[in-house]
C-alpha cells in the first residue's frame, strides 16, 4: 500500500521527470518540494512506489522515472486540471473564430491545439451518416466544368468538381440544379446516396445534352455524399514527434504510421472511455493492442448538432497531462459552441 505522502512523492517524480527529462532521485524532491522530511525517508517512500511498480529506474543511478502504471495513477487520482490563461483562451478563440465551413473549422482547431500544447493534434470528424442534405448548387467554371457545392444541416460543406461535354446554358444550369435537388435536398446523407445508386443503376447513360450532364453531377454527388458517411480524422503536428524522438525509447515509426493510416487512431479514439469531466486518456501499454505503447492519447469530446465527436492529442508518455488534458477541454468546449451558434444561425 502506498501512504498519502508516497502519493504526493509520486505527484513529485511526474511533474519534475516532465519538467527536467532527468530521472529523479531523493535529494532533488526535498530540494524541490516542501515535504518536511529527509531524503532517507523520501528514499524509504519511494522504495515503496518502486514496489508497487508505479516508477522505476531507466539506468544505475539513483534517479527514478514514472511508469505507464504511475503516469495513469496521476492522472487518475493527482492531475489537478490547470485552468487556461487568458491569452491561451484568446488564442483559441483567434484561431477559431472566423472559420469558412466546418472543413476549415476543424483544420484550424487542429492547428491552435499543436500550438497550445506541441504535441500531435486530433480531431475526428462527426459522422454525417445522420445528417439532411440541405441544398446543392452548381456554379459553371468553364471549360465543361461544374463545381457542385453540397450543404448538410450540420454545417458540411463539400466542393467538388464534375467534368460535362457540353458547356451548359443559365436555363440548362438552373434545371440541372432543380433536377440533381430533387434527388437529394431533404434527405438524409445514406438515404439520398442510396436514392442515386437506385437512379444511375435504373437509367441508361446518355452521351450529350442535360441528361448527361444530371448524371456526371449525379456521380459526382454519390462520391462526396458517401465520404460523408465515413470517419476520419484531421491531425497537425506530426512533426514534433521527430523533435520528442529522445523521449520514445524505440522508434517514432509506428506513431508515424498510425497518423498516416488513421484506422488505428480512429479505433483508439472511439474506444477510449470518458470521464466524469468529459476526458479519456490512454498510457503507454494501455495501448498496446493499437501497436502505440510508447504514446499517450488525450480525448475529449464535442457535439456538432447532437453528432458526438472527438478532439485529443497523441504523444510520448511523458507529457504535461494537467495542462493538456485542460487544453484539449477548452478546445473541444470552444469548438462545440462555434457549433451550436453555426446551428443557431442558420
Amino acid at each position: 500500500m502506498v501512504s498519502e505522502r508516497g502519493l504526493q512523492v509520486l505527484r513529485a517524480i511526474v511533474q519534475d521527470y516532465v519538467d527536467t527529462r532527468e530521472p529523479v532521485g531523493s535529494k532533488a524532491i526535498v530540494e524541490r518540494h516542501a515535504f518536511g522530511v529527509s531524503a532517507a525517508t523520501i528514499r524509504n517512500d519511494m522504495a515503496l512506489l518502486e514496489d508497487e511498480e508505479l516508477i522505476a529506474a531507466p539506468h544505475t543511478s539513483s534517479g527514478r522515472v514514472p511508469t505507464d502504471k504511475g503516469y495513469r495513477v496521476f492522472v487518475d487520482h493527482l492531475a489537478d486540471l490547470r485552468p487556461l490563461s487568458p491569452a491561451q483562451r484568446s488564442a483559441i478563440a483567434s484561431f477559431l473564430d472566423g472559420s469558412g465551413d466546418l472543413d476549415d473549422l476543424l483544420s484550424r482547431t487542429v492547428r491552435a491545439l499543436t500550438q497550445l500544447t506541441g504535441q500531435v493534434a486530433i480531431v475526428q470528424y462527426p459522422s454525417f451518416a445522420r445528417a439532411n442534405v440541405t441544398h446543392v448548387e452548381l456554379v459553371d467554371l468553364g471549360g465543361g466544368r461544374l463545381l457542385v457545392i453540397v450543404v448538410t444541416d450540420t454545417g458540411r460543406v463539400s466542393q467538388r468538381i464534375a467534368l460535362v461535354r457540353e458547356e451548359p446554358t443559365e436555363a440548362d444550369l438552373a434545371q440541372l440544379r432543380a433536377r440533381v435537388s430533387s434527388v437529394v435536398v431533404g434527405h438524409l446523407v445514406g438515404d439520398a446516396t442510396q436514392r442515386i445508386a437506385d437512379l444511375l443503376a435504373a437509367s441508361i447513360v446518355p452521351a450529350t445534352g442535360t441528361d448527361a450532364a444530371a448524371h456526371a453531377i449525379l456521380r459526382v454527388l454519390a462520391e462526396e455524399l458517401e465520404e460523408f458517411r465515413q470517419d476520419r480524422l484531421v491531425m497537425a503536428g506530426a512533426a514534433t514527434l521527430a523533435r520528442r524522438e529522445s523521449d520514445f525509447r524505440g522508434s517514432i515509426y509506428p506513431l508515424l504510421e498510425a497518423i498516416e493510416e488513421q484506422v488505428t487512431l480512429l479505433k483508439l479514439m472511439t474506444e477510449m472511455v470518458v470521464d466524469a469531466k468529459g476526458l479519456a486518456a490512454s498510457i503507454g501499454r494501455e495501448n498496446e493492442p493499437f501497436g502505440l505503447i510508447e504514446a499517450s492519447v488525450l480525448a475529449s469530446d464535442y457535439d456538432a448538432s447532437g453528432t458526438g465527436a472527438r478532439v485529443g492529442l497523441l504523444g510520448p508518455t511523458r507529457m504535461d497531462y494537467p495542462s493538456h488534458l485542460a487544453a484539449v477541454r477548452a478546445v473541444a468546449h470552444h469548438l462545440t459552441r462555434m457549433l451550436e451558434d453555426d446551428e443557431n444561425a442558420r
